[in-house]
């Protein structure tokens, strides 16, 4: 069994460099790879935010357990009773999803593991997650294997690996509706993302990653 998991969270004022630098130290996310709890263990980094993406062998571990030297840096989230710093991502679009274990392994080597982020207009996040929960329990078309995208408050995180691996999900859909438009253009998903600042640009962008770990990488280390 393998569950993917997603977090965020957000450095301190002025610890933003001491906690990539613990971060990128630290040897705990390599480790549960290399002891057969996580298959891959992803970090990135996007001005002082971080964000984790990992996929868990049999139990779910907490972000922790992934990313503990991170914690003393970190800002605290308020909502909860207990303290949190790692913020948990709601899953609103995959492609595909694990079958097994062997079904997830990759059976080509990985060029580059890619994290990025966008921003949806706060009023059109429902139309986002009905969109795309269709098109994925629909199987209205195929696209990445490995691609994800998690949603925390109006923030999308996405997980991409290259080269692309396209293949039909084993996992049978969970709608036997067809609502998702026959021109996916007809979603109008351009008026869904809220335009970068900067530039005005919708949809995502690439942020830097802090580190990557997969068990076949370790394999061949």
């Amino acid at each position: 069994m393998i569950i993917r998991m997603m977090y965020r969270a957000e450095w301190q004022e002025g610890q933003e460099l001491a906690g990539l630098r613990a971060l990128e130290r630290s040897e705990q996310a390599k480790q549960k790879v290399s002891q057969g709890e996580l298959m891959t263990a992803t970090a990135y980094q996007w001005r002082n935010q971080v964000f984790l993406y990992y996929e868990c062998v049999d139990r779910q571990l907490d972000p922790e357990e992934v990313a503990g030297a991170a914690i003393p840096y970190l800002k605290e989230w308020p909502g909860q009773s207990k303290p949190r710093t790692w913020i948990l991502m709601v899953d609103v679009f995959h492609f595909n999803e694990p079958a097994s274990y062997e079904h997830w392994l990759r059976k080509q080597p990985v060029d580059r593991r890619v994290g990025r982020i966008a921003h949806l207009k706060p009023e059109m996040i429902s139309s986002y997650i009905y969109y795309h929960y269709q098109l994925q329990e629909e199987r209205a078309f195929g696209g990445e294997k490995y691609e994800i995208i998690g949603l925390h408050e109006n923030l999308l995180f996405g997980y991409q690996e290259f080269p692309k691996v396209l293949e039909e999900p084993v996992v049978p859909g969970r709608l036997n509706t067809k609502g998702t438009p026959e021109n996916w253009n007809d979603s109008r998903m351009d008026l869904h993302f809220q335009p970068w600042e900067e530039d005005g640009y919708l949809y995502f962008k690439p942020v830097d990653q802090i580190f990557a770990h997969y068990v076949g990488d370790q394999a061949q280390g």
